[in-house]
């Protein structure tokens, strides 16, 4: 499959504390990704490499946010694209709505976050380490 599911982020009120909910529930191991001026905390459902990337076949490890949006009260999952622009314009032609439109995470790469036709939240990511 050319598209993987990359990343999951889950929104809360009191992201620390819901961070503390996760780790009892499931034994995740979650910390502050240490980025100046951002509340955002890592997720590791699984193993990772040196650059963070998971070691296990399918794993897929997350982040915890301070809600964005007032009614964003879903995960959202992350698909891998080989273009950002192109699988937006895409995903529009089909229905889509774009709720965030492209936007940067710095030497990371580029993120989008849509709604699909039955108004369901889904975000598609370009890997750009050049990403402003």
């Amino acid at each position: 499959m050319p598209n993987p599911v990359a990343h999951f982020e889950i929104y809360g009120d009191n992201p620390e504390k819901l961070g503390d909910f996760y780790k009892g529930v499931f034994g995740w191991e979650i910390k502050d990704a240490g980025v100046p001026g951002q509340q955002y905390w890592l997720i590791k459902t699984v193993p990772t490499d040196e650059k963070g990337a998971p070691t296990t076949p399918g794993g897929i490890n997350g982040g915890l946010m301070k809600r964005p949006m007032p009614d964003s009260h879903n995960w959202i999952s992350y698909v891998t694209v080989a273009s950002l622009d192109t699988t937006v314009e895409k995903a529009k032609s089909l229905g889509a709505t774009v709720i965030r439109p492209k936007s940067a995470v710095p030497q990371q790469g580029w993120f989008a976050i849509l709604t699909d036709p039955e108004m369901n939240t889904f975000a598609v990511w370009q890997d750009d380490p050049k990403a402003a």
